[in-house]
């Protein structure tokens, strides 16, 4: 079998909510071991292990899975590849279990506020005393310096503070901010990036690093146009009566009808067969050419060849009547048909879609194998998001799903940490492994009683080995 990008490499993640699973899980996608250290205290929700309510568009629970802390697909899917080993660094003896995890580990990765790792000793100068070359990766809303980086964050103050939410929403009314939590997913593809960046660093040079990002100014690179439109043109990103709706207005243009802008005719969302909330298909003309292709496409239809829609202009001064044709054709077909017709023809269009949609329907997704099944204990099968990028010599997949709790303890305070099993069985019963006021998870006793049957107490001595591909 082919080696990934990153065979060779061990990362621990000491991450929660979403923009720091994210970041560690692209690493075990290009093939980092990723050792996942869990607290599985069901007072931590935000780890996001216990899954939400079944059935609708937001669940993350599939129906007739009972709650508990591996019924959450999100998580399976947030991260994926990894192992799980569960550890009470707040102990004498978890603290040294992780201490002993992070000498013989390439990268450590958080994303809590900017005093918890200190807190617990295992800031950076600490870091550095166990394993010198150690590449840290804290990934704090506004980072771990400057006056504010004791600031505590979730995404959508993350996106405020940056001032996407500044540059969305509708006219006249307060801006809205972008759906659900969009600077995790930016936020943790610059981990990502941070931490390859850091590895290429210590590969040429020996030197391992820390890296501080702040998601906040994450979050600013998106705005590039915004700032460049306000030094250049001295306008902001958002002004008052800014149009809504779906039709194409350049900001700043001449308004006709008082919001429409003077740039492409048709241009709207369309409704489709079904007559669903998301039965709708976006059609848009650039030129006359285009648009007398769509006329084609439609059957010629008489109103069409109307002499108030043989320009551009007229087409742009008219474009209620206008979508309101378009919508007496495209409302009797399949939003996909309406798409595969108009794009033959060298029209613009594309389908609105559901997340059922996306992972089920889209043929683009599914040539390029975006969504991956997965098998997962609790979950049964289940996709999961695959990398957004091939390569031609090194794969680079998503091959398995998130793991359960502690699924990997025995291999990993066994096998690597030399922990014997009764050490193991003790440390569940004395809130070293486990939480004394959670109930274990059967499976965790049953490994431990299959090995202690078999006999197994040593480990295995290569797990004291660091990584050696630097």
């Amino acid at each position: 079998m082919e080696e990934k990008p990153l065979t060779g490499f061990r990362v621990l993640d000491f991450t929660w909510v979403r923009a720091g699973p994210w970041a560690a899980r692209w690493m075990a996608t290009l093939g980092a071991e990723v050792i996942k250290v869990e607290w599985p205290d069901p007072r931590l929700a935000m780890n996001g292990r216990y899954g939400g309510a079944d059935g609708g568009p937001m669940a993350s629970r599939p129906p007739g899975v009972p709650p508990g802390p591996n019924s959450s697909g999100h998580f399976s899917d947030n991260n994926a590849g990894k192992d799980s080993v569960t550890i009470n660094v707040r102990s004498a003896a978890g603290f040294d279990a992780v201490k002993r995890l992070i000498a013989m580990s390439d990268v450590l990765i958080e994303n809590y506020s900017s005093q918890v790792m200190e807190s617990w000793g295992l800031g950076y100068d600490e870091l550095v005393k166990i394993k010198p070359d150690i590449i840290y990766v804290s990934m704090a809303g506004l980072g771990h310096t400057g006056r504010n980086h004791d600031y505590q964050t979730m995404g959508n103050i993350v996106q405020a503070l940056s001032g996407l939410t500044h540059s969305s929403g509708l006219p006249d009314v307060e801006p809205a901010g972008w759906g659900w939590s969009y600077m995790d997913d930016t936020g943790g593809m610059y981990g990502a990036m941070s931490v390859l960046t850091a590895l290429y660093h210590r590969r040429s040079t020996g030197q391992g690093q820390y890296v501080d990002l702040s998601q906040v100014a994450a979050g600013m690179t998106l705005l590039g146009p915004a700032f460049l439109d306000l030094d250049v043109n001295g306008r902001g990103s958002r002004r008052e009566g800014y149009p809504a709706g779906n039709r194409a207005a350049w900001p700043g243009a001449p308004l006709v009808n008082n919001y429409r802008g003077q740039t492409v005719a048709p241009h709207n969302t369309y409704r489709t067969a079904g007559g669903g909330d998301n039965d709708w298909c976006v059609i848009a003309c650039f030129s006359d050419e285009e648009w007398r292709a769509l006329v084609q496409v439609m059957g010629s239809p008489e109103w069409a060849h109307e002499q108030r829609f043989a320009t551009f202009a007229g087409r742009l001064e008219h474009q209620i009547d206008l979508d309101r044709n378009i919508e007496a054709w495209t409302q009797e077909q399949d939003k996909y048909a309406v798409m595969d017709r108009c794009q033959a023809a060298g029209v613009r269009a594309a389908p609105v879609q559901t997340n059922e949609d996306r992972v089920d329907n889209d043929p683009q997704l599914k040539a390029r194998n975006a969504y991956v099944p997965a098998p997962h204990a609790v979950l049964g099968t289940f996709p999961l998001q695959n990398a957004p990028f091939t390569f031609s010599e090194t794969p680079a997949v998503t091959d398995r799903a998130g793991p359960l709790v502690g699924e990997h303890n025995i291999a990993i305070l066994n096998g690597k940490l030399g922990f014997s099993i009764e050490d193991i069985r003790a440390g569940y019963a004395d809130g070293t492994f486990w939480p004394a006021s959670v109930p274990i998870e059967p499976y965790l006793v049953a490994a431990l009683d299959a090995h202690s049957a078999q006999g197994t107490s040593g480990h295995d001595s290569a797990g004291h080995e660091s990584t050696v591909r630097s």
